[in-house]
This record gives C-alpha cells, structure tokens and sequence, in this order.
C-alpha cells in the first residue's frame, strides 16, 4: 500500500471513529484530516527519521550500492557455517 492510499484508508477510519462518536464531518474537515495524515506519511517516510530513530545502521549514497552489496557477499562468504534459525515458539 502506497502513502496516498494508507492516507485515504487512516482517513476513514478517523471519520468513521467520528461519526461513532455522533459527530458530523464536513467536507473540509475531512481535507484538512487528510492533508494532517498525508504531511505525517511524508515526514516519517524520509530516510531521515528513520534514521533519528536507529531504524536503520545507515544511509548510503545510492551510487555506492552495489559496492556495499558486493561487501556484504564477500563478508557473508567468510562464513560458511551458519547454524539453523529457530524461532521458538510464536503465541499469538
């Protein structure tokens, strides 16, 4: 699911909750809910705030891609034993 329609589908839920509520939602509260929801997706979905938060190890320039992917193979190929994953038990 993309930004905009993630957007759209938090959008009817919040009118939905709204109107649970016994609220009404006019046109332009609606718009102005949306445009709240599409500006949070655009900010959080910047490398950026991934990386304020230690979502990720690091932001690599897009040139040096393949050069990090080729280190990664040579590093992975140093080690030839790798024991089997077990996840245990999952309760859900």
């Amino acid at each position: 699911m993309g930004g905009e329609q993630a957007a759209k589908t938090m959008l009817q839920i919040q009118v939905a909750a709204l109107k649970a509520k016994g609220e009404t939602v006019t046109q332009d509260e609606e718009k102005e809910i949306l445009e709240r929801i599409t500006a949070n997706y655009t900010r959080q979905t910047k490398p950026e705030y991934a990386a304020a938060r230690l979502w990720v190890d690091a932001i690599i320039d897009p040139g040096l891609t393949r050069q990090y992917i080729s280190e990664g193979i040579a590093a992975a190929n140093h080690n030839p034993e790798i024991p089997e994953f077990k996840t245990g038990v999952f309760q859900v």
